[in-house]
């Protein structure tokens, strides 16, 4: 079984950063989506022909789907959570430093890769079919996203990678990257933000081998699905996956905000993750939200 946390929800651009407007024909000035890999960002968008746009060396053929302006386009392939010092580096290199030193293998290696260069251009099975997102979800809308076509889209969450990397055999990871999403820019909105999100998949002797008498504990059965768990899980392992994961994030959140931290768990509910739950910490004399987090469905994994 396997639990899932993210972070880092909103993390705007900084305006000395953006490059001037890429000229892109044959695209509307509201909005469109794309998917491929991330690349330096002197390689913009540009369209060979009036109904087709091509961004990072791939051409898309544009349809009724297709909504990304030029000026999101221009965004693509800044990486800015990779550019030495800048703020997005420096506290992923913080995450990073953190969960090396403190969750390391068998070998005396890092735990937790790090995947901080896939391609903002993802499919749309990989944003939303991957994740179990039914088709008439609102978060599929094109007034949410930015689709290429109907096909191809701009992330819009780190989590499009999820069954990706899983499916390569990974069983600790963290992801990182921009984001895409058509929100009213605001004083902690914009449409390219950055994520960034870990995954850990627990073996039956993992979760228990330290319980004691925990011989006879399993991961899974037969059951029913309630607010508290999965139809397939076992209550002793939900438990036991819940209270690392919170273990984990209040660790983590304490390493980078400092001690005295006053955080809250709050039920929520997301399509891949079951339970599910966001942190909050208080700060600044108000409650933010930091991060949503959860045990991952297990026809995900299964999957």
């Amino acid at each position: 079984m396997a639990m899932l946390w993210k972070f880092m929800r909103v993390a705007k651009y900084s305006k000395t950063a953006l490059s001037p407007k890429v000229k892109v024909r044959g695209i509307s000035t509201h909005s469109r989506h794309s998917s491929s890999k991330s690349v330096p960002s002197d390689f913009a968008a540009n369209t060979p022909c009036s109904n087709t746009v091509e961004l990072l060396g791939k051409a898309y053929p544009q349809d009724d789907y297709s909504n990304v302006t030029e000026k999101i386009l221009s965004k693509v392939g800044k990486n800015l959570h990779n550019k030495k010092h800048h703020p997005l580096w420096l506290i992923k290199e913080q995450v990073k430093d953190h969960f090396y030193k403190q969750y390391v293998g068998r070998r005396g290696t890092p735990l937790f890769s790090v995947y901080d260069s896939l391609s903002p251009v993802v499919t749309v099975q990989q944003n939303f079919d991957s994740l179990l997102i039914p088709q008439n979800h609102a978060s599929r809308r094109k007034a949410d996203n930015y689709y290429l076509n109907r096909d191809h889209m701009l992330r819009a969450h780190t989590s499009a990678h999820q069954w990706d990397l899983i499916h390569s055999g990974l069983d600790a990871f963290l992801a990182v990257g921009d984001v895409y999403r058509r929100d009213t820019i605001d004083s902690t909105h914009y449409p390219v933000f950055h994520q960034m999100e870990g995954v850990r998949l627990f073996s039956c002797h993992e979760l228990f081998s330290n319980i004691k008498d925990g011989e006879g504990l399993q991961l899974f059965e037969q059951g029913h699905r309630t607010a508290h768990k999965q139809e397939c899980h076992t209550m002793e392992a939900v438990r036991l996956v819940e209270f690392n994961l919170k273990q984990v994030l209040t660790k983590l959140m304490t390493h980078i905000f400092g001690d005295g931290l006053q955080v809250r768990w709050v039920d929520c509910y997301f399509p891949f993750t079951h339970p599910s739950f966001e942190m909050e910490i208080y700060f600044q004399g108000e409650w933010m939200e930091v991060l949503g987090c959860g045990v991952m469905e297990q026809q995900l994994v299964n999957s």
